[in-house]
């Protein structure tokens, strides 16, 4: 037993030895940049659009027909997918936030000129700027012009995301290609999804049937692009959803490799250092074994996926589509999932609606008879008016408040300051007036609220003016997905 331990240790030493030796690394989180407190980690996945290498070199022709996206003349380098993963230092549930990639925002460096663009070409931008600074001073060798106009980008767009999310801390950050995905993608390969609905799309490949299926590599890059179905234009796709595509294949790849036990298995684990060599970076001060022990814990399902709400769609003045944002309604909801309670400035809203004015809604999504109907009753003695209590047809894990629009974001953050911090997010479905919150598994009473005639668990008689949760709109878990919030812990289903 001692030997085969040793033997077993051995291995993995050599192996971590190795992955540490041979990962591209990078110095582009700035020293006097500030740090989570609290033995919390804040890490930054920046996917880049290049359908080059890690190392600025094209790709094999056999893999650009794979890819379905283009060969190394299409893309550029902008990071466009942007995920922060929180994980709390005290081991509570983990947090990805995703960020759609063409928010439009301000640029702190103002690369290449450029004070606000798309979020996604702070990257791109930088890297052109620190190129032709480079190639002005004299610098030839193809590989030290890659890496350090490389760092230039990671630096801009880690400085961009942090501002965007009111100086947040990031910590740490990973970089992975298009090539990088993929690769993974073969590893791991077969992967399964699930589908709301048939979709087929002759841009990014994708042709998927309806329901749980087994992926392969190349269907996987297909998955996570998938932006426009012409040929079911009833689904009404937009780059938002490549967001929650995203999530979705995340939180199934990490249940699978768990499942699999991938990191017992030897051979996998070797093709899966490989791949992180080859086309993955990473910042200097990333202790991957340590990260990797702290991952492992996500894959019970102990992290929740959450986009980013917009305020619509809209164009720059060089009349490209950019999302229109909210600054302060993102800051308010980040620092509610990762931060604590910030409300949002009173001036930052354009209502004259008082906060505490509005009806509040109440659909129990838990297996406690009667909390709707006991927290409607809360509401009475807090300023809000009661709305309906509801039941959903499924349960959830995690509580969430929605509000119809950004004039409601003052009024949504002061009710979630009321419930313990609870996480809030747009959604036009939710009347003009009023706020949802859909009860999860995590919801506890205020003590400070009033809890007087809540019936005991068991009593499932419903209030005056309940209702089947089927009018609860998309973010009822009536329905098998959620547009904005994504659970870990197996296979989700999305459009």
């Amino acid at each position: 037993m001692s030997v085969l331990v040793f033997a077993v240790t051995g291995y993995g030493w050599s192996q971590y030895h190795d992955l540490l030796t041979g990962v591209g690394r990078s110095d582009a989180i700035r020293a006097n940049a500030p740090k989570s407190a609290g033995g919390d980690t804040n890490i930054l996945i920046m996917g880049l659009d290049s359908r080059l290498d890690e190392n600025g070199n094209p790709l094999p022709a056999d893999v650009y027909q794979a890819l379905h996206a283009g060969d190394q003349q299409v893309g550029g380098y902008n990071a466009n997918v942007l995920i922060l993963v929180h994980l709390p230092g005290d081991g509570s549930k983990a947090t990805a936030i995703s960020i759609p990639r063409d928010d439009y925002v301000s640029l702190p460096g103002s690369p290449d000129g450029v004070a606000k663009g798309k979020i996604k070409q702070a990257y791109g931008l930088a890297f052109d700027q620190e190129h032709q600074r480079l190639v002005a001073a004299g610098v030839t060798d193809p590989a030290s012009l890659e890496q350090r106009s490389r760092d230039a980008g990671r630096a801009e767009e880690v400085d961009t995301v942090a501002q965007l999310l009111g100086g947040v801390p990031i910590d740490h950050f990973v970089e992975v290609t298009l090539m990088g995905f993929y690769q993974l993608a073969q590893v791991v390969a077969p992967i399964t999804v699930c589908l709301n609905e048939d979709t087929r799309d002759s841009y990014s490949g994708a042709d998927f049937h309806r329901g749980y299926q087994q992926i392969n590599a190349a269907q996987a890059v297909a998955f996570v692009r998938q932006r426009r179905d012409y040929v079911h234009p009833q689904l009404n796709f937009t780059d938002l959803d490549r967001e929650r595509r995203q999530q979705a294949f995340i939180a199934s790849l990490v249940y699978q490799l768990k499942q699999a036990g991938t990191f017992l298995n030897p051979a996998r684990l070797r093709a899966l250092i490989n791949v992180a060599k080859q086309n993955i970076a990473a910042d200097t001060g990333l202790e991957l074994l340590s990260f990797a022990e702290r991952a492992s814990t996500l894959a019970g399902g102990n992290i929740t996926f959450t986009t980013l709400p917009i305020v619509r769609f809209g164009t720059d003045p060089a009349g490209e589509d950019v999302n229109i944002v909210n600054v302060p309604e993102i800051q308010a909801l980040v620092h509610n999932m990762i931060g604590g309670s910030t409300p949002i400035p009173a001036a930052a809203s354009p209502s004259p609606v008082p906060r505490r004015s509005g009806t509040v809604d109440v659909v129990n999504a838990t297996n406690r008879s009667g909390l709707a109907a006991g927290l409607e009753r809360a509401m009475a003695s807090t300023g809000f008016t009661p709305g309906v209590a509801s039941t959903a047809t499924r349960h959830r894990k995690t509580t969430m408040i929605y509000y119809p629009d950004t004039g409601s974001a003052g009024m949504a953050n002061t009710l979630s300051a009321m419930l313990g911090g609870v996480p809030a997010a747009r959604d036009s479905t939710v009347p003009a007036g009023h706020l949802r919150v859909i009860l999860g598994a995590d919801f506890t009473m205020p003590e400070d609220l009033p809890t007087e005639g809540t019936p005991a668990a068991g009593d499932s008689s419903p209030s005056p003016g309940t209702q089947p949760a089927s009018g609860a709109g998309p973010h009822s878990d009536a329905v098998p997905t959620e547009p904005d919030s994504i659970a870990g812990g197996g296979v989700p289903c999305v459009k």
